[in-house]
């Protein structure tokens, strides 16, 4: 899968953690993920603890990481409410 499209799985919904980019518009925040990480947990750990995330979705979570400190521009889908 290429960079783009693992970029597509991360979200941004104003009414979930104050606008901070999630996985798949649920209640899980990419600095979560990246922090289970840097903590010491395996993506294997990740998956048995959240049995809908999915190995692409840790994938997209390093590669916008990767992105941010790179500087590189980075436009996570923005999801509107209906409320």
């Amino acid at each position: 899968m290429d960079e783009q499209k693992l970029l597509e799985r991360i979200t941004v919904n104003p009414n979930i953690f104050g606008g901070k980019p999630i996985i798949r518009g649920r209640r899980l925040a990419v600095e979560q993920v990246l922090g289970m990480l840097a903590a010491g947990d395996t993506p294997d750990i990740l998956l048995q603890g959240y049995p809908w995330l999915e190995k692409e979705d840790i994938l997209a979570c390093l590669t916008y990481a990767r992105r941010l400190v790179g500087n590189e521009r980075i436009e996570p889908l923005k999801i509107e409410s209906a409320a």
